[in-house]
């Protein structure tokens, strides 16, 4: 990710690809606080580059409040 950040640039749709999958990868790892942070950083630039309706946005758009819906429920202890 990050070297494609240095080659594409940050809002590059192959960056922002890299970036999503990074961020899934962690959250398969267990990283959930570090997935959405990189999750929300990755629909930060994905607003700034694409349509409000793209596809991939509304894609990561999706993912994100569901993580964070998880993460709230997680630390409430709710089941």
């Amino acid at each position: 990710m990050e070297t494609r950040k240095m080659k594409l640039g940050a809002d590059h749709p192959d960056t922002l690809a890299s970036m999503n999958n990074l961020a899934y990868t962690q959250k398969s790892l267990g990283r959930e606080v570090e997935a959405i942070e990189l999750m929300r950083e990755c629909v930060q630039l994905c607003q700034q580059t694409f349509r409000p309706n793209h596809p991939n946005l509304l894609s990561f758009l999706a993912a994100l409040a569901q993580w964070e819906a998880e993460h709230v429920v997680a630390n409430l202890g709710i089941v």
